[in-house]
């Protein structure tokens, strides 16, 4: 994988998380509109290009890790709170805890996503993890802070989930060329994990509602862009 695609997949993430400090209050249209739009181009890819990826090596179990990922992230969501799409919740509490349970999801979520972009050209995944961390390193941030976590433990704690999906993709690529085996063989799999994982994602910041339970218009507008991206995107491949 090249160089600017390992630095894209951290920097969205940190940056991300980082902007915390850029907010006021608890007005986050802006970021409330990144998620509309990540969470369809990360449906739109999903669809147009990671399913029939999967399925290109006829291999007939890949329908089985697709549902063990949609599964694994509903696991996962009991202990990071949804946080994976743009959830932010404040503790019932006025001690400093820190959230291990989320913390640790959320960097497995992160490391998992990270794996299959170790085989051939993987471009849309690639932005799509880059996308969909934004939010989440938001979200990681605010929690962190809201739970009396200092400045530097916050930033700590944002890069280290930023360097989670590189680390995944480093990972399986020495795996793959080493003596362990040929992962090759089940990047497919690997994959219809993630298929998965981004299926729960994207569906569940698309439908839900907003507090008048209405689809607004900006919603709509920045979910048929992130539609049309990855559309452009399918098509430019073609």
């Amino acid at each position: 994988m090249a160089a600017w695609k390992v630095v894209l997949l951290f920097l969205s993430a940190f940056c991300g998380g980082i902007s915390v400090f850029l907010f006021k209050g608890d007005n986050y249209k802006t970021l409330k509109l990144i998620l509309s739009f990540s969470g369809a181009f990360l449906f739109g890819i999903t669809v147009l290009h990671l399913i029939p990826d999967a399925y290109y090596g006829n291999d007939n179990l890949v329908g089985v890790f697709i549902l063990v990922g949609f599964l694994f992230q509903i696991v996962l969501e009991q202990f990071s709170d949804g946080i994976e799409h743009g959830h932010m919740h404040k503790p019932k509490h006025d001690l400093a805890v820190f959230p291990l349970g989320i913390m640790v999801s959320l960097c497995l979520h992160a490391f998992l996503e990270g794996m299959p972009l170790a085989q051939g050209n993987q471009d849309q995944l690639v932005y799509g993890i880059a996308l969909h961390h934004i939010p989440a390193a938001f979200a990681l941030a605010t929690v962190l802070l809201t739970n009396k976590q200092s400045k530097r433990n916050t930033i700590f704690f944002v890069v280290l989930f930023a360097i989670m999906a590189p680390a995944g993709y480093f990972f399986s690529t020495a795996l793959s060329n080493g003596n362990i085996g040929n992962l090759q063989h089940y990047f497919n799999r690997i994959m219809g994990v993630v298929i998965g994982i981004f299926l729960h994602i994207s569906t569940t910041i698309l439908f839900e509602s907003n507090a008048d339970h209405r689809f607004n218009r900006r919603k709509m507008i920045a979910v048929l862009l992130g539609t049309v991206v990855a559309l452009a995107g399918f098509l430019g491949e073609l």
